[in-house]
C-alpha cells in the first residue's frame, strides 16, 4: 500500500502455525528467505522456530475450545496479514476460526473440511481411493467380529483378501507413529493386539515415495516435486532425492481430485520402476517435513502458496523441482543465554518477542 507521502506501507506478520514441528521450522525458514516478516506459533512454549521466526507466541492446542479466540487475538495484536498452517490436525479448528480472523483483516486460504477429514482417517481415505478407482494397497479394518476390505466388503480375516506382507497402522495416526510391520500371520496377530484402532495394508513393492504438490482453489494441480525416501527417521525423510516420474504425477492428480483437496498436500507412495506400478498410501493436507528437498529443487511451494492466500495468481513455471538434488539432513542446534559468536548459530535475524498474554 502506497501511503499519501509516497512511501510503501510494509505488511503484517505472516502467522505460521506448527512453528515446533519440521514443517513449520522449514515454513518459517522459507518464508524468512523471501523477506517475510513471521509471527510462529506452538502450543508448546518450546517450539524450536519460536527462534527462527521475527515474533512468536504460545497458544493453547487446536483440541482447546480457547484455540480460536487466542488465536485471533495474537492475530489482532501483531496486525497478522496471512495464515500458513502447518498441522492438519489443526485445520478443522482453523475453519472455525476462520471468519473472526478474516474480520482482523487476515487473508487465509484452507482446504475443504470434507478433504481434510478424509485425508485423516486411514479407513475412508483407502475406501475413497478404491471408489474412484485409485492405485493402493489392499486395505482391511476390523468390524465387530469380522472383517472388510476397502472396495471389496466382508472377509473372514485380514490375510484372506490383503496379501502380506503387512503394515499395521492406527486408523488416525502421524507419521510413524505405532506402525508395524508383519511378515507372517503370528506377527500380525502381535501387531493388530499392539496398535489401537488398527488397519491392515499390503505392504507395498517398490520405492516409497513422497510428492510435495500445490492444488489451486480450481482443483487443478499447479505443482509437484517428487522425492525417493532414501531414509527416514520417525517418519520424517533425512536422506532424499527428488525425481522425475509421469506415472506417478498422473496418480496424485487422480487421488487428490478422489478426496477433493485444495492447496498444499504431500503425498506417499511406492513406485516400482520394473513394472511402472504407482500406489498411493496417504496424503497429508499440509506442507510435509522433507519440504526442504523440494524448495532447494527450485518447487517455491510456500511462496507460490502464499500469493493464493492473498488472493494472487498461482505460477505455476516456479513449481517444478529439478530431478536429481540430493539432501542429506544433520542436526542443528539452537542456543539460549549465550552472547557472542554461539549466538549467531541460533539462525535468526532478530530476537523473537512474545506476544502478550
Amino acid at each position: 500500500m502506497t501511503l499519501a507521502d509516497g512511501q510503501v506501507e510494509e505488511a503484517g506478520p505472516v502467522l505460521v502455525t506448527g512453528a515446533g514441528g519440521p514443517a513449520g521450522v522449514s515454513v518459517v525458514q522459507a518464508l524468512r528467505r523471501g523477506g517475510e516478516r513471521v509471527l510462529a506459533v506452538d502450543c508448546d512454549p518450546g517450539a524450536v522456530g519460536f527462534h527462527l521466526a521475527d515474533a512468536w507466541a504460545v497458544v493453547p492446542a487446536a483440541d482447546e475450545p480457547e484455540f480460536g479466540d487466542a488465536l485471533a487475538a495474537v492475530a489482532q495484536t501483531h496486525e497478522v496479514a496471512a495464515l500458513v498452517p502447518t498441522v492438519a490436525e489443526e485445520l478443522a479448528a482453523l475453519v472455525a476460526a476462520e471468519p473472526a480472523l478474516r474480520d482482523l483483516g487476515v487473508a487465509t486460504w484452507l482446504p475443504p473440511l470434507g478433504a481434510v477429514e478424509t485425508c485423516l482417517d486411514k479407513w475412508r481415505f483407502a475406501e475413497v481411493l478404491a471408489g474412484a478407482g485409485v492405485p493402493a494397497p489392499a486395505t482391511a479394518r476390523r468390524v465387530g467380529g469380522g472383517w472388510q476390505v476397502a472396495g471389496q466388503g466382508e472377509v473372514n480375516g485380514p490375510a484372506e483378501a490383503v496379501p502380506g506382507p503387512w503394515v499395521v497402522k492406527p486408523r488416525a495416526g502421524r507419521g510413524s507413529r505405532d506402525v508395524l510391520v508383519a511378515r507372517d500371520e503370528e506377527q500380525l496377530r502381535a501387531a493388530l493386539a499392539l496398535v489401537p484402532d488398527p488397519i491392515v495394508q499390503q505392504r507395498a513393492p517398490g520405492r516409497e515415495f513422497t510428492a510435495d504438490l500445490l492444488v489451486g482453489p480450481d482443483g487443478e494441480l499447479c505443482g509437484w516435486a517428487a522425492r525417493w525416501r532414501l531414509e527416514t527417521r520417525g517418519g520424517i525423510s533425512t536422506r532424499g532425492e527428488t525425481f522425475e516420474d509421469a506415472a506417478v504425477v498422473e496418480v496424485a492428480r487422480a487421488a487428490l481430485g478422489a478426496v477433493d483437496h485444495r492447496g498444499p498436500a504431500n503425498l506417499q507412495g511406492f513406485a516400482d520402476p520394473a513394472t511402472g506400478q504407482v500406489l498411493v498410501t496417504e496424503i497429508n493436507p499440509r506442507f510435509s517435513g522433507g519440504l526442504p528437498l523440494s524448495l532447494a529443487a527450485g518447487c517455491d511451494l510456500v511462496g507460490e502458496y502464499l500469493r493464493a492466500v492473498r488472493g494472487q495468481p498461482i505460477r505455476p513455471e516456479r513449481l517444478r523441482a529439478r530431478p536429481g538434488v540430493r539432501m542429506t539432513r544433520y542436526f542443528a542446534e539452537v542456543f539460549e543465554g549465550l552472547a557472542g559468536p554461539l549466538a549467531s548459530a541460533r539462525g535468526a535475524a532478530t530476537r523473537p518477542v512474545e506476544a502478550p498474554s
